[in-house]
């Protein structure tokens, strides 16, 4: 005889995407982009509810697509190539020889209650891959309302808020002065 078997249905899996910016400034510079650096709670796969004490949990009917830092990773990439904003754009994977490497760390990605919004907040460091000297830093972070806190509505609050981030950033390192690494040493 067959028992009967309880499932929970799998969640339902959400993707990040990546703006397209009219560009106003370019840079001639390479850059490689690091996965960003993050503490656990965002480096799965979760949408993050965070309340007023602090308390931290997830909407269990809804997760990222990948992990978090591997996703975003993947979409500033985009969102630079989308822009046309550098003369080239990579992984550290790709074997390419970078000016600089912008390095992040995911600080905030999450749905706050009770205010019911989505925060996302992420800092920046251009580094330039022949000295590891740090050329420029930034912290950049956006809040979008949420009209209700369910996983559909908390994916794309988030989404449009990494989205200004994301722009953001695009911006901020097309207009940084970036040396070039065949640059004599000065």
């Amino acid at each position: 005889m067959l028992s009967a078997c309880s499932s929970t249905p799998a969640p339902t899996t959400y993707d990040l995407t990546a703006p397209v910016a009219a560009a106003r400034h370019s840079n001639a510079s390479q850059i490689l982009v690091q996965p960003p650096a993050a503490i656990a709670v965002f480096a799965g796969r979760q949408i993050v509810v965070k309340d007023a004490a602090g308390t931290i949990s997830s909407l269990g009917n809804g997760q990222w697509a990948d992990e978090l830092p591997a996703l975003v990773q993947a979409r500033l990439i985009y969102t630079f190539e989308n822009a046309s904003r550098l003369r080239a754009v990579a992984r550290p994977s790709s074997g390419a020889v970078a000016d600089a490497q912008l390095i992040s760390e995911i600080r905030a990605f999450q749905i706050e209650t009770p205010a019911g919004e989505a925060f996302v907040e992420l800092s920046a460091k251009l580094v330039s891959d022949r000295t590891g000297r740090i050329l420029n830093g930034r912290l950049f972070r956006a809040r979008v309302p949420v009209a209700a806190i369910d996983a559909p509505h908390a994916a794309r609050a988030l989404d449009e808020a990494l989205s200004t981030v994301m722009l953001n950033i695009v911006r901020w390192v097309s207009t940084t002065s970036i040396p070039s690494r065949d640059a004599p040493e000065t």
